[in-house]
């Protein structure tokens, strides 16, 4: 049975266990990835728009999108379905 990929609710990355971010206790957080979500905060107070404008490099990179509008694009439609960014 292959275990079900939790996906960051900040950024939308695929975590392993090991990429899962950290609440105030040092517990594990399987909500938030290593790198949006540390000691039950998150590392960066931005908004909505400055993730995407982070991520999106990712994104080009990882060969999901050509170019750096296709990827804003995607993810702007994206986000507002991960829990961070819902309204």
């Amino acid at each position: 049975m292959e275990m079900e990929m939790k996906i960051c609710q900040s950024c939308g990355m695929p975590m392993k266990e090991d990429q899962y971010g950290t609440n105030k206790d040092g517990s594990a957080n399987s909500k938030y990835c290593c790198y949006c979500y540390k000691d039950g905060e998150f590392a960066q107070k931005c908004s909505m728009e400055e993730m995407v404008d982070f991520c999106a490099p990712f994104e080009v990179e990882g060969g999901r999108c050509k170019t750096l509008e296709e990827a804003k694009a995607g993810l702007m439609a994206y986000f507002p379905t991960l829990e961070r960014w819902k309204e």
